[in-house]
């Protein structure tokens, strides 16, 4: 991952934009969409081009003809320049000197930061990048995002922002309460159908009802869910496997399972090794349904995962787990048999 996404508050700061044409006024726009404060330096002569475009959007646009001085960049969130090569090449080396973010549109050597693809759902925003090596798969993969993305998930997630505070009181109440589980919830159930279905006032009817009741739930058995990871390409895990994942609380893995398969569990997902290290001893099978056990009498929501599809031929796992008292889901993998014959276009038989 060469560049870090990140979402900037714009108020704060005013942003430097450097140019005219289509390139600058696109930016102008995008940063409008944003909320920024911009301060426009146009290289352009022509007032009848600059002043209708920026009173066109509201909000605090200030134009001015020329380049940006060093208290202009300096005092700036951020600098973005569409000028021509020669202004680029200055604006991008002041904002250097200055420690001031600079991108300059398709010039990706002279920018510290670059502009994503970006879905845009009002409160929700998904951004898509690819180190700047190319735009247009970005724009590729923004549209299908946008074919699948809920038209009103931004309306869900204003309404669970409206209400955030209150399920703060709830967790001072009942130190004990989880706001992940309960907006795992809301999310999945009855409010976030409502709230998608553009049933708004139903949707925060419901969400208040549910606030008002909530309190530390009676404690829940766990699981454990018996992860095959085949054989190790991220692209084909189940989507079974990534739902339990996502979900999981703890993920126990082996040395077979690659970083680009954990890496699609749920981020603050407690990840412990239970493989075997070059040198070192490996984890006996005993005390790793030991740790089962204990983490899904806990309550959690656990998943081992490993490599290949041991879970599928191998029942021994799930029979100890579930004479211990552990509800135990296997969720198979594609076989690698299958992955290398799919690979060289052979057919297997049923």
């Amino acid at each position: 991952m060469g560049f870090l996404p990140v979402f900037l508050a714009l108020s704060s700061q005013p942003v430097v934009l450097v140019g005219s044409g289509s390139q600058a006024l696109a930016k102008l726009h995008l940063l409008r969409a944003a909320g920024a404060q911009v301060r426009w330096f146009s290289t352009s002569d022509s007032d009848d081009e600059r002043l209708p475009l920026a009173t066109h959007y509201a909000g605090d646009i200030r134009v001015a003809l020329g380049e940006p001085g060093d208290s202009d960049i300096e005092t700036a969130l951020a600098v973005v320049s569409a000028a021509g090569n020669e202004i680029d090449t200055r604006i991008a080396a002041r904002a250097r000197r200055l420690n001031v973010p600079v991108n300059v549109v398709d010039q990706l050597d002279l920018s510290t930061f670059i502009f994503p693809a970006i879905v845009n759902r009002g409160d929700v925003v998904v951004a898509i990048g690819t180190a700047g090596a190319s735009p247009v798969l970005a724009r590729r993969l923004r549209e299908r995002i946008e074919a699948i993305l809920p038209a009103r998930v931004g309306e869900l997630a204003a309404l669970m922002k409206r209400h955030r505070d209150k399920i703060v009181a709830v967790r001072r109440r009942w130190p004990g309460f989880s706001a992940r589980r309960f907006w795992e919830r809301m999310i999945d159930g009855p409010v976030g159908a409502a709230a998608l279905a553009g049933r708004s006032l139903d949707a925060e009817a419901a969400l208040l009802r549910e606030i008002e009741h909530a309190r530390i739930p009676e404690k829940t058995a766990g699981a454990v869910h018996l992860v095959s990871a085949g054989p190790g390409d991220a692209d084909l895990l189940t989507l079974r496997a990534l739902q339990v994942l996502q979900n999981a609380d703890v993920v126990f893995y082996d040395e077979l399972v690659t970083p680009e398969i954990l890496d699609r569990s749920r981020r603050d997902a407690e990840l412990v090794f239970v493989g075997k290290r070059r040198g070192e001893p490996g984890v006996a099978r005993e005390e790793i349904n030991r740790r089962l056990t204990a983490a899904a009498h806990a309550g959690l929501q656990v998943v081992r995962l490993s490599g290949g599809d041991r879970f599928e031929a191998d029942g021994e796992d799930t029979e100890r787990l579930r004479q211990a008292g552990v509800a135990t889901v296997v969720i198979p993998g594609v076989a690698t048999a299958q992955h290398m014959a799919a690979g060289r276009g052979i057919e297997m038989a049923a």
